[in-house]
């Protein structure tokens, strides 16, 4: 039998810093594991990251291009988004694709769970790979400026390859994807 990882980290005390709609950034007095006195910043998600990879009989996806503020840089990514904590996964997932690429997928499965960045915040994301697909016309918000390209998929692992792909939700999806045509599981 495994033994459990115990927990080496002591809080002290916590401080609300921040906080929107959509994180909340807090401030920890903390015991780290050598037993020192230290602080640790922690950002925590209100919504569940999502990405989904549509994938057509022909293997070809759709990726989604937008400028990201936080990186001050365009970025071509799978489409993705945030569904609300408690709300079954999936239907975020169906939302999403359907509001970035007009893409209606008869067929979801999921690809695997993800933490985008754990040394400094809580998120976590479920990703899906989206099949049997169907267009309809995209409705974006209003905060969303998208390119939207229909590519083979090969095309797609290439650009994570040549690091033209850098989206961490993107890079998981299209490289587990690959594995899983590889083996001829898809």
């Amino acid at each position: 039998m495994e033994k459990k990882e115990e927990n080496s980290w002591q809080t002290i005390s916590t401080e609300s810093i921040y906080e929107n709609p959509w994180i909340a950034l807090s401030e920890h007095k903390v015991l780290n594991p050598a037993g020192n006195v230290g602080i640790y910043g922690v950002v925590s998600f209100k919504n569940l990251a999502i990405g989904i990879l549509p994938l057509d009989k022909d293997l070809n996806t759709w990726l989604v291009g937008q400028w990201r503020y936080p990186l001050n840089a365009y970025s071509w990514e799978i489409p993705e988004g945030g569904g609300p904590l408690g709300t079954d996964p999936l239907v975020s997932a169906q939302r999403e694709l359907k509001e970035e690429t007009g893409l209606i997928a008869k067929k979801y499965r999921i690809l695997g769970k993800i933490h985008t960045s754990n040394s400094v915040c809580n998120e976590s994301g479920v990703l899906y790979l989206a099949q049997d697909l169907e267009m309809t016309e995209a409705e974006p918000e209003e905060s969303e400026d998208l390119k939207v390209r229909k590519l083979p998929f090969v095309e797609a692992y290439k650009m994570v390859l040549n690091d033209e792909i850098t989206d961490s939700l993107s890079m998981v999806a299209i490289l587990k994807t690959k594995i899983l045509l590889d083996q001829g599981l898809i």
